[in-house]
């Protein structure tokens, strides 16, 4: 079963830069750790050949979930976008209707969440609770100790 998700063009080329640093860099290293630790003898007793294969496995296991995930990766046109409501890609400002705080954040695809810089996954509480509103009205997010008001002031696309 496949799992659509949804990306900005820069989020696309950051997911084909890592599994291109993973197969060109990385998967050659991991082939160079195995020989060097099967060059040191008996593989029956060598702990470091068992470290390098399992890391290697580790890493194909990366490589392959970052090729599905590319696989079923769709690129976003945000011309298309409706301005009107919050969307994938909304960048909405939003204040707490219990202390007054006002939260700037933009919803992207889980791969290029990134709470410092404001990001955040659309598949979080508040993202999911923000889907679909439109300035002026009132997102009501569930969290684990109740539901927070939030009021939806500003919409915009960057």
């Amino acid at each position: 079963m496949s799992n659509v998700s949804y990306y900005t063009a820069e989020g696309l080329k950051n997911l084909r830069d890592e599994l291109r640093q993973l197969k060109d860099i990385e998967r050659p290293k991991a082939s160079q750790a195995i020989a060097e630790a099967r060059d040191k003898g008996d593989l029956s007793e060598n702990a470091e050949y068992d470290a390098a294969k399992e890391a290697q496995g580790l890493l194909e296991m990366k490589i392959s979930k970052l090729e599905e995930t590319l696989a079923n990766a769709r690129l976003i046109d945000e011309s298309q976008l409706d301005t009107s409501k919050v969307l994938v890609l909304s960048t909405v400002k939003i204040k707490n209707q219990v202390n007054g705080m006002e939260m700037t954040y933009t919803l992207v695809a889980d791969g290029e969440a990134d709470l410092a810089s404001g990001k955040i996954s659309v598949n979080s509480p508040i993202a999911k609770g923000l889907l679909g509103k439109s300035v002026g009205e009132v997102a009501e997010i569930q969290v684990p100790n109740g539901t927070m008001k939030f009021d939806v002031l500003e919409i915009t696309r960057d």
